[in-house]
């Protein structure tokens, strides 16, 4: 090989090994991003890419460098969100336990990770903490969440996966929500309406929900995601009690998107929903509505597509998958339905 080809070839070797290295900045940089993702949606541990990471635990390894962990450190427990809304103490201890579990091995100990440990060690559990989901533009929307599935005797205080998928399906289709009047059902704790005031540009948005606790949990998470009544989209949370609503409020609150998450769980309440539905329905706005339903019972479920039948009700099934924008369980069965009267 002439002295013209070798230097061919070492230029060659340094452009693949600069490519190699970029390629795995910019792996670490999805890793990070993915932890915090998580982190702050208090997802489960052992779904954090623990197992994608490796490869770069390898390479600290043989550096016997923390970094790493610091930056995964940086981008959680040591974040400005973290500070103002953080995850519960059980929570973050957990995390903080998973972590030193997996700081490299031979590596001098990492002083701001046992420091965050400290943190938590001795502070006391609460019944509430804030889960904060991560926005495409880079903001969040931070909730305020029951630490228990149910509470208060409801289900309202936290949020469920056909909520954070109907979000998603917003984000895709926001054209469904811009400029428009839109009435929410079952707000809970308010993940899907939050994302479309903050995302979709509508002109009014209607939170509602009946249970006390619920409500009074909604109006909070409102307001701490800077939502008004004085500032465009114009936002209120009302109370709606499904076997009670009227006609005339309904019409006054005058609807062109009606959208309801999870609401399709109770067999007891089905028939109200499905009544509510047919009056919203009648409304001389002529709305567009968006059920998203997680599948638990195919019994319930069954029940309340035969109930819309039986009410003159036709759906149709929102096919085509959304954007991979929140943490949760996509082997969930879960299912998206437009109504025609």
């Amino acid at each position: 090989m002439g002295k013209q080809e070798v230097n061919k070839h070492m230029l060659k070797m340094g452009s693949s090994e600069q490519e190699t290295s970029e390629e795995i900045r910019v792996k670490k940089m999805d890793i990070l991003k993915d932890f915090q993702v998580s982190f702050f949606s208090m997802s489960r541990l052992p779904s954090f890419p623990w197992t994608v990471s490796m490869f770069v635990e390898k390479d600290l390894q043989n550096n016997r460098s923390s970094e790493f962990i610091s930056d995964i450190l940086k981008q959680t427990c040591l974040h400005p969100l973290c500070r103002k809304f953080p995850p519960s103490v059980r929570y973050r201890r957990l995390f903080l336990t998973e972590l030193i579990r997996r700081e490299a091995a031979g590596c001098d100990p990492l002083d701001e990770l046992y420091d965050a440990l400290a943190e938590v060690v001795g502070a006391e559990d609460t019944t509430e903490c804030y889960k904060s989901y991560l926005l495409p533009a880079g903001d969040a929307v931070s909730l305020l969440e029951s630490v228990a599935l149910i509470s208060e005797g409801t289900t309202g205080l936290v949020t469920w996966e056909a909520a954070l998928y109907l979000a998603e399906w917003a984000l895709d289709h926001q054209q469904a929500f811009t400029g428009r009047t839109v009435l929410e059902l079952g707000s809970g704790v308010g993940l899907t309406g939050i994302t479309i005031c903050r995302s979709c540009s509508p002109n009014r948005f209607v939170f509602s929900d009946c249970h006390p606790s619920v409500l009074q949990k909604l109006r909070a998470n409102v307001q701490l995601n800077g939502l008004t009544e004085q500032q465009t989209p114009t936002v209120s949370v009302e109370e709606l009690d499904w076997t009670a609503a009227t006609e005339e409020q309904l019409r006054r609150i005058g609807a062109d998107t009606v959208i309801a998450a999870d609401v399709v769980y109770d067999p007891d309440v089905v028939g109200h929903l499905v009544k509510l539905l047919s009056q919203i329905l009648k409304c001389s706005s002529s709305p567009e509505v968006f059920i998203c339903s997680t599948i638990r019972n195919p019994e319930t479920y069954s029940s309340f597509k035969q109930q819309l039948e039986n009410a003159g009700l036709s759906h149709q099934v929102i096919t085509g998958g959304v954007s991979h924008v929140f943490p949760y369980n996509r082997l969930s069965s879960i299912e998206m339905i437009k109504l025609h009267r």
